[in-house]
This record gives C-alpha cells, sequence and structure tokens, in this order.
C-alpha cells in the first residue's frame, strides 16, 4: 500500500475526492464580495442624496470593473463666445473721439491755442492780424533767416479759421494718434510733416527764383497753417488701424489730395498735402514697433497709450 507523499505544509492525496469548485463570487470594484444586504437601502432617512453610480462593465473573466462617467456638463454653464450687440455698444464711449486734459494732453493743448489764435484772426485789428501772419508765414525769406522760429510760429494758426475742414480732422485724427503712440511721438509725427513738407515746397520757389523762372514777389507770401501737420498725421494714423479702415481713410484722404491737384487752385499748398502724406506713410514701421510694445507691455509707455481703445 502506497502512502501519499508530503511536501510541506501541503498533502498531496490522489484519492480523496476533489472539493467541489466555489461559486464565483462577483466582486466590487474595491475588490471585496458584493453583498446585497450590506447595501444600504435606497431612501432612508438622514443619508444625503448620492450621486449616480457608475456604470459598470464585466469583464471576460467575470470580474465587475467600474467604468467613471464623465457628468455631461450644463448646457447653459458656457458662455458664448461672442458678447451681445447691446453689451458691445455700451462700451461704445463716443467722448473718446475727441480730446481730453487727462487722455490727450498735447491734442487738447494745441487745439485750446488753436482756438484762441483764430478768435484773435476772427475779431483782433485786420493790420494786427496781418502783421501777425506775415511774421508767421514760411516763405522763402523767412526760411533763410529765422527757419525754426517761423516753422513753429506757422503752425499756430489755421488757414481759413475755425470753419475749414481741417478743424475736424485735426480733431479726431490727433486724438486717435495720441492714444495711440503718446504726446511726444504724436507731436514729433506733426512736427516732422510740418516741417519737411514745408521745406519740401518752399526750396523749389528759392531756386526757381534764382534761376529768374519766378518774380522776386514769390519770396514773400502767405504760407502757414496746420494742413501739413495733420495730413503726415493721417498717413500715420492708417498704418495703425485695420486694413479695411486703413485703406479706406487713405483713399477718400488721397481722393481729396488728388482732386485739388486735378483743380490746380494752389499747386504748392497741394503738392505739400501729398508729400506730407506720404512722410506719414513712412513712418509706419517705427510706429508700429511702438504700439506693438504698448500692446504686449513689454516696455513702459505712456498712460495715453495705454488707455487707446
Amino acid at each position: 500500500m502506497k502512502r501519499p507523499v508530503t511536501s510541506g505544509a501541503e498533502t498531496t492525496n490522489p484519492a480523496a475526492p476533489s472539493a467541489p469548485a466555489a461559486p464565483s463570487t462577483p466582486f466590487s470594484a474595491t475588490g471585496s464580495a458584493a453583498d446585497p444586504a450590506a447595501a444600504p437601502a435606497a431612501g432612508l432617512d438622514g443619508i444625503p442624496r448620492q450621486r449616480p453610480l457608475p456604470v459598470s462593465a464585466v469583464s471576460a473573466e467575470g470580474v465587475h470593473v467600474a467604468v467613471a462617467e464623465r457628468a455631461p456638463a450644463a448646457a447653459g454653464s458656457a458662455r458664448p463666445r461672442s458678447r451681445p450687440l447691446l453689451a458691445r455698444l455700451r462700451r461704445v464711449r463716443p467722448w473718446r473721439l475727441f480730446p481730453t486734459p487727462t487722455g490727450t494732453p498735447f491734442t487738447f493743448g494745441y487745439a485750446v491755442v488753436l482756438a484762441v489764435t483764430s478768435v484773435v484772426a476772427e475779431y483782433a485789428d485786420p493790420g494786427l492780424v496781418d502783421r501777425a501772419l506775415q511774421a508767421s508765414s514760411t516763405d522763402v525769406a523767412h526760411l533763410a533767416q529765422s527757419p525754426v522760429r517761423v516753422l513753429v510760429a506757422s503752425a499756430l494758426w489755421i488757414a481759413g479759421g475755425l470753419t475749414s475742414t481741417y478743424v475736424i480732422a485735426f480733431l479726431l485724427v490727433l486724438t486717435a494718434l495720441e492714444r495711440r503712440i503718446g504726446g511726444w511721438r504724436t507731436a514729433g509725427v506733426f512736427l516732422l510733416g510740418h516741417g519737411l513738407a514745408t521745406l519740401a515746397t518752399e526750396i523749389p520757389v528759392g531756386l526757381s527764383v534764382l534761376a529768374g523762372h519766378l518774380p522776386e514777389s514769390s519770396l514773400h507770401r502767405y504760407d502757414y497753417g496746420i494742413s501739413f501737420g495733420v495730413a503726415a498725421s493721417v498717413g500715420a494714423l492708417a498704418g495703425l488701424l485695420r486694413p479695411w479702415l486703413r485703406w479706406t481713410v487713405l483713399a477718400v484722404f488721397g481722393w481729396m489730395v488728388i482732386g485739388d491737384l486735378i483743380a490746380f487752385t494752389d499747386p504748392m499748398t497741394n503738392w505739400g498735402h501729398t508729400m506730407a502724406l506720404a512722410i506719414g506713410v513712412a513712418t509706419w514701421p517705427l510706429l508700429r514697433r511702438v504700439s506693438s510694445r504698448t500692446t504686449t507691455g513689454t516696455r513702459e509707455t505712456p498712460r495715453t497709450a495705454r488707455a487707446c481703445p
């Protein structure tokens, strides 16, 4: 008779009947046997409402594996990307189109000076006004004697007074430009267009007088106003606008300048407007770098430049 072979704590007895297989018991996600009686009954007092149970999936081995179920986001929780039209209209501030003492100090102060000189030109003694305008004229004779003084003095008067169309253009264009690049840069653009366009139109007159093509009286003529500076500011501002608005502004103002050239009523002044507009356009690369630094905040900029719409 053969004895059963034992090995350690385990005894192998081929004659012993095999134990019946334990029935497979489903397990929960935590690995413990599922007990229906142990689960709390729904609706018991004192138990807060629970979240919906996760969806269970049965694997090939018969073990229940819990699968997390994402709760759908509420449909009304997400904000629409585009704000309503009424909210956009509420953000529109029309008064920002015009200069203010704190927002655009250069344009505001310059506008006050121009208003004073326009009132003086309208109501003061005509002889006094005539002498003041003659002394402020940027003709060849005055430019040869004191160019800096007459270039500054000629920009303090408005040709045509307060009824000139350049008054509205001055207020709107310089206000928008100063809100984008600051007061000092706006003054630089204005004076650059005013000075270069004046020299570009007066120097040929002096050369023509020397060559004998024009009389000597051409050396003493009235030449003052803000139109050259405004034209340069229009060209500079166009480079900071959106493409569709940029080309619209250039097309409208360019058509006005070309119309004046075709009329040929004052060719020197009209050519000066064209040159001043081109000078403003030539400042696009510099002003765009300034505007981009203002937008990204990589460099400290004036408060007026950061307040642009």
